[in-house]
């Protein structure tokens, strides 16, 4: 299939999607500022740069967006132009991600991957049940955490 955009404004499109700041970051850190949680936002001190770090609980969360990251949902679709560019590139992300993610381990840093698709998409949580279940998550035990690593991914 062919694209429907010129190269010239697929390249547009593509370097206007922020790395940083992104619309499901920001919710998810205004309803935890809001429920009363103080954070930091990627601290360069920490592999991975977290999206959110919440140094009094050592919790470190990252917001992961489905697409850059392969999350097998319906916001994941891989391209039909350039298939193997955005397998390698993709592939090579999730590599990346499962290194950092070693290295905030060794640091005793406790990890939650919350997907792109929990916060905004047709599949979403309530922000009522989204901002629960991240609470919920920064105050339990060991066995709760993977529970709901598991919810939210």
């Amino acid at each position: 299939m062919v694209d429907v955009h010129s190269p010239e404004v697929r390249r547009k499109n593509m370097q206007a999607i922020k790395g940083k700041n992104t619309k499901p970051e920001i919710k998810l850190r205004k309803l935890l500022f809001n429920a009363g949680y103080r954070y930091r936002i990627s601290p360069k001190t920490l592999p991975a740069k977290p999206d959110i770090y919440l140094s009094r609980y050592k919790a470190a969360i990252l917001i992961n967006g489905c697409f850059w990251h392969g999350h097998n949902c319906y916001l994941f679709k891989l391209p039909q132009t350039r298939t193997d560019f955005w397998l390698k590139k993709i592939s090579d992300t999730i590599t990346r991600d499962a290194k950092k993610l070693k290295e905030l381990r060794k640091m005793n840093i406790r990890i939650l991957i919350v997907w792109e698709c929990a916060i905004i998409g047709r599949d979403k949580l309530t922000e009522q049940n989204l901002t629960t279940l991240v609470i919920n998550w920064i105050n339990s035990d060991v066995n709760q955490r993977a529970k709901l690593t598991r919810v939210l991914g």
